[in-house]
């Protein structure tokens, strides 16, 4: 995938001059386009294209499919494409802003389908990981004779998806729902690889959770949950879309697509299962982390309250003979010092044994 210009990073962000805040530097489409390609029976056609170009060709030929790629686009720069291609005015306003769920939307002739993309972050051990799942979307126009996808975060792969599909020219000569499979099929494929991921890591707390004198902290466990609910957010809201494209839903996926998609639901039906497996799996270990949280507890006190018990004795006999009256039993008997002293230690030594016996210390 080519690198995107430099300039990119210049998007709604204003120059000072002379103390004045100048207007927005202007930044033409091309930042915004990553790949442009024209594609008859399945083959890239050469040259570099624009997308009025690519779109007036394939018209022209009445064969044929265009697939533009945008990363992160704004408003004001999608809004040619928008024309171009007749794009709804309420699916380019969700492409731009992000931050959507995954749905599927019929507008007249075109489909706006969003994925979320998915990438697992390595760490050394689940117990120190500030972050586990890292999320970002993909949205995709469907038309007759086009395929828009707008991408947002740098993990999705598209690129290398395309490069994948044009040394299959068979399978992009199905058309554009052909495309639209590929990208649904890469992305839950993804959800497959960090499921399992997960779960090794999950394998390791549970394993920790449950190991004898070890501890682990029930916020991490709190904070991989949190990311499994993030996958969560991903996985079970694509459900209804798929079913709805393995169904037929619109005459842009034809029959023997369909059954690809049908595919790419059983999978993704996989992917639930496990993730929601996870779920109540860690629930129930921060219900064990907390219920060995507290028998350390309740160990501890029972020590502290043992000793306590120890040390009472010699506090008690020794506040007794520091009260300092003559008449105290064996107070100036020569041997009264050392019969105090130990039936001091043979208390203690007493105590020891019976709480050690029952486990108290």
């Amino acid at each position: 995938m080519p690198s995107l210009p430099s300039f990119s990073g210049l998007r709604g962000r204003s120059a000072r001059t002379n103390g004045r805040v100048a207007p927005p530097v202007p930044v033409p489409l091309s930042a915004y386009v990553v790949d442009c390609g024209v594609y008859l029976d399945g083959k890239r056609l050469p040259g570099r294209w624009t997308h009025t170009d690519a779109v007036r060709e394939v018209r022209k030929r009445r064969e044929g499919f265009v697939w533009i790629g945008l990363y992160e686009p704004d408003e004001e720069q999608i809004q040619g494409v928008a024309e171009t291609f007749g794009l709804h005015e309420l699916a380019v306003e969700d492409a731009v802003q992000a931050h959507q769920r995954p749905k599927l939307e019929r507008y007249d002739d075109t489909l706006f389908m969003v994925l979320k993309t998915v990438h697992y972050i390595e760490h050394d051990s689940p117990d120190t990981a500030n972050e586990i799942v890292e999320t970002g979307e993909l949205m995709v126009f469907l038309g007759k004779d086009f395929v828009v996808t707008v991408r947002h975060g740098k993990h999705a792969g598209v690129g290398t998806l395309r490069r994948q599909l044009e040394a299959d020219p068979e399978r992009l000569a199905m058309g554009p729902a052909a495309v639209l499979h590929a990208l649904a099929d890469m992305a839950v494929d993804s959800y497959l690889a960090v499921t399992e991921a997960i779960e090794d890591d999950i394998d390791e707390m549970e394993a920790r959770v449950f190991a004898p004198r070890t501890t682990v902290d029930a916020e991490q466990i709190y904070l991989m949950k949190r990311e499994v609910l993030e996958l969560r957010r991903a996985v079970m809201p694509l459900a209804v879309p798929l079913r709805r494209l393995s169904e037929g839903y619109i005459t842009l996926v034809p029959e023997d697509v369909r059954s690809y998609f049908r595919d790419v639901e059983d999978h993704l039906t996989t992917v639930s299962e496990h993730v929601a497996g996870f779920d109540e799996l860690l629930t129930t270990l921060i219900d064990a982390a907390l219920a060995k949280i507290t028998l350390q507890q309740n160990m501890d006190m029972r020590k502290i309250t043992a000793w306590a018990a120890i040390i009472s004795v010699p506090t008690m006999i020794a506040g007794i003979y520091g009260m300092n009256f003559d008449d105290m039993p064996e107070l100036h008997w020569r041997f009264g010092y050392p019969i105090v002293v130990g039936v001091i230690v043979l208390s203690c030594l007493l105590l020891y044994r019976i709480l050690r016996r029952n486990r108290w210390l």
